[in-house]
């Protein structure tokens, strides 16, 4: 009899536990919840846009989404970049100065930067929505992001040299994401 009991337990607990794992595959992450209340704010044509994108596509959409846990309800992207544009020159600085806790504390914001309102799509071009081009996110989010990490790594172990690397690296990122999906500011196409 007590033997019975005790399969029996094990039983009822492994169908709970694989009842619970079930479930909890099932629930959202928090990356995914977040991406489901910036599509509720986009306009129609942004969100089928979106909605038309591979599955490949939104997964690594979602996958560069959780790297960051600061988002921004009221901040648009032009606020995020310029926040950017502040850790990207405190990290210079910290080169410059040979201050490697500057260096890599400010590359680590850098590469947790703040996720504007919406989230990084709602800023682009309605054109620019496909999965050839976004697929060009994951590149250029390891050239960035990725690169300031290191960066932060190499300053943490006192290798300046190493950091100054990195640095050049996430510079190339940066230009390069900007000429594809940024164009020239302050440029006008109404202008002769």
């Amino acid at each position: 009899m007590r033997k019975k009991t005790i399969i029996g337990g094990l039983i009822a607990g492994v169908l709970f536990i694989g009842g619970s794992s079930a479930l909890v595959a099932a629930e959202p992450s928090v990356a995914q919840k977040m991406m489901q209340k910036q599509l509720q704010i986009m306009e129609p044509e942004m969100r089928k846009r979106i909605q038309k994108l591979s599955p490949e596509t939104k997964k690594a959409l979602l996958k560069i989404y959780s790297q960051h846990t600061r988002h921004s309800d009221n901040a648009t992207l032009r606020h995020v970049m310029h926040e950017v544009l502040g850790d990207y020159q405190a990290v210079a600085t910290g080169l410059m100065t040979d201050n490697p806790e500057q260096a890599a504390e400010a590359a680590r914001r850098l590469a947790n930067h703040r996720i504007p309102r919406g989230g990084l799509l709602p800023y682009m071009k309605l054109e620019d929505i496909t999965d050839e081009k976004i697929g060009v996110l994951v590149p250029f989010n390891d050239d960035v992001e990725g690169n300031a990490l290191r960066l932060a790594d190499a300053a943490e172990k006192n290798d300046m040299a190493g950091a100054a690397e990195y640095f050049g690296k996430v510079t190339n990122g940066c230009m390069s994401c900007h000429q594809v999906f940024r164009g020239k500011p302050g440029v006008s196409q109404y202008l002769r």
